[in-house]
């Protein structure tokens, strides 16, 4: 039907995508610019037209830079992308070469987190055994309430 449209129909324009995304409108045109967004559909008037597919990949882009990957491998993962299935195994190599750098980084953080537990347990110790217990503690308030009796009815 005429009237009928798929989510891939569906355009919006820059300002719509950027509440969408949350980058901004010189991103948005900087990754196209770098190769990152390709085939960006435009208006009559040259305005840019982002589809639901164009959301995707930008957010699939969104996520690779949270994982730390460098806008580089970005760039030639995208250019892999634009090349079609043929390239399936170089763009799987790509991803596994950024996995392995992240999981090598958890299992950096996992150490350095195990390190700060011992180092935060030891100081828990020193405090523990440095400070008086609550019945030394007792004593010497009364030591002094009587000391301070003593001195005051002398």
């Amino acid at each position: 039907m005429k009237g009928d449209s798929t989510q891939q129909d569906i355009q919006m324009n820059i300002q719509a995508v950027t509440q969408a995304t949350g980058l901004t409108a010189h991103t948005l045109r900087y990754y196209e610019q770098i190769g990152l967004l390709s085939s960006i559909a435009r208006d009559v008037g040259g305005r840019r037209r982002y589809t639901a597919r164009d959301l995707e990949w930008i957010a699939f882009l969104q996520r690779l830079r949270a994982l730390g990957m460098p806008i580089r491998e970005m760039c030639d993962y995208a250019a892999l992308r634009r090349e079609g299935d043929s390239t399936a195994a170089a763009r799987r190599a790509l991803l596994q070469k950024h996995l392995d750098r992240i999981q090598q980084e958890i299992r950096l953080l996992a150490d350095s987190a195990d390190m700060l537990k011992a180092k935060i347990e030891y100081y828990h110790t020193l405090e523990a055994s440095s400070s008086p217990t609550p019945s030394t503690q007792e004593k010497q308030d009364d030591e002094r309430k009587i000391r301070t009796r003593a001195g005051q009815t002398q």
